[in-house]
């Protein structure tokens, strides 16, 4: 019987790789005793392409990894955390009383830096190991380190739509996709923090940008949110992140 050994998942949201690669396995019998591994992680927030190569195939990781990828993502303004993503503590909150034609202005002349080479730092809240340990144990025991980082490359980042959300309804949904999120990542505490920080009595509304970006291996969209409210000088996150193509992959 030839069994595929390059398999295309479309990871959930709120599952993590390896939680992807078991369900998958419990469903397919036919790979119980076949060694499986996911080529290029995919976190908790972010959903769609995960590859999984299954047998021989999983020599050939090294490979596979170097692929390019392709995402359409969200970015909220108003709000960084320490995740770069919804999935984290608030660190900083601001921009609600930008208007939508300024934001656009300032979208439009600050998108034109993220193009080709670029150096970028991996976010705090990963596994990027330093002295063999994880980033994110650092930055849980709250111990000082330095941040490596590497040159990524973009090679097409486009602007698709922009569009608000009430301060209610952005709670309602924060919350939703959190409690999807099985295992430790902090979730009772950064509920309390978003329900703190848009609790309030007066309707606000923040806007989120609609994108698409062709990348090169490595690249950590939920950095590209951050970066770009830091040039845009408004706090910003990675609201939602799909992936679409990895390679000639496609979902």
């Amino acid at each position: 019987m030839n069994i595929p050994n390059v398999i295309y998942l479309n990871k959930k949201e709120g599952e993590t790789p390896l939680e992807a690669l078991e369900n998958f396995r419990k469903k397919k019998k036919i790979y119980k005793d076949l060694p499986i591994t996911y080529a290029g992680r995919l976190d908790p927030m972010a959903s769609g392409l995960l590859l999984l190569l299954a047998g021989e195939k999983t020599k050939e990781k090294d490979s596979y990894l170097k692929l390019s990828k392709e995402y359409q993502f969200d970015i909220l303004f108003g709000f960084s955390t320490d995740t770069h993503d919804i999935l984290g503590k608030i660190i900083s909150m601001d921009g609600q009383n930008i208007n939508k034609k300024e934001l656009l202005k300032l979208m439009k002349q600050n998108l034109k830096n993220f193009s080709g080479k670029l150096t970028q730092k991996y976010p705090v809240y990963s596994s990027k190991t330093v002295k063999g340990k994880p980033l994110f144990m650092y930055a849980r025991n709250g111990d000082a380190v330095e941040i490596p980082e590497r040159e990524v490359y973009i090679k097409e980042l486009k602007f698709l739509k922009l569009r608000s959300i009430s301060n209610k309804n952005l709670l309602v949904n924060i919350k939703k996709r959190i409690n999807k999120v099985n295992g430790d990542f902090r979730q009772k505490e950064i509920l309390k923090v978003w329900e703190n920080n848009l609790s309030m009595k007066e309707k606000r509304n923040f806007f989120i940008a609609s994108l698409k970006i062709k990348c090169g291996s490595g690249t950590y969209v939920r950095g590209i949110a951050n970066s770009l409210g830091e040039k845009m000088n408004i706090p910003a996150l990675a609201f939602s992140i799909k992936r679409i193509k990895i390679g000639k992959y496609a979902l």
